[in-house]
């Protein structure tokens, strides 16, 4: 398995959400299950010595890979989701995306300050859902914060959105 088999397996949707928006569909990967195995083995073993104690996934396509990653690192997993999908106390972030506006939420019991937390994501784009995410998580003061991607696409440069001190890995870039 290498990197052009994987862009191979990523479908393209013209005109999706919007037009003019060509959508990368990663559910295309996802069905092959050797593809999926390479994708969620690759992920997981570059991040195997880092310590991270918390996946954090991002509703929706985030859980798919987010939970597979933390089962392999031993880790457990927090789901960050849209308004009212969670049922205790929260914490709220608004942020812009490429084709309008939107808002996250995580558990306010979620994460500690010791914990080192790998916050992941099907794809990269434009940066801003993975900056909500960053300030949501760091509103619990955790030790280190690393971001990952299936996909990332290099020429939105999201990830100049994304802050120094978070480590940012993508497996396939476009």
């Amino acid at each position: 398995m290498d990197i052009n088999s994987l862009k191979k397996s990523i479908r393209n949707i013209p005109d999706f959400p919007k037009p003019g928006i060509h959508f990368k569909d990663v559910t295309s990967a996802y069905q092959d299950a050797k593809i999926f195995s390479f994708i969620s083995d690759e992920i997981s073993t570059y991040y195997m010595n880092k310590g991270i104690t918390k996946v954090v996934g991002i509703e929706s396509r985030g859980f798919i890979l987010g939970s597979i990653i933390a089962y392999k690192l031993n880790a457990g997993f927090i789901p960050i989701r849209k308004p009212g999908k969670l049922p205790s106390e929260v914490y709220s972030q608004s942020y812009e995306l490429e084709y309008g506006f939107d808002t996250l939420e995580i558990h306010q019991d979620a994460l500690y300050p010791n914990d080192i937390v790998l916050i992941h994501d099907d794809l990269l784009a434009t940066g801003g859902t993975i900056g909500a995410a960053i300030d949501l998580v760091k509103k619990f003061g955790t030790t280190k914060i690393y971001a990952n991607f299936f996909v990332e696409l290099d020429f939105l440069k999201g990830v100049q959105k994304i802050e120094g001190s978070v480590e940012v890995m993508s497996l396939v870039h476009f």
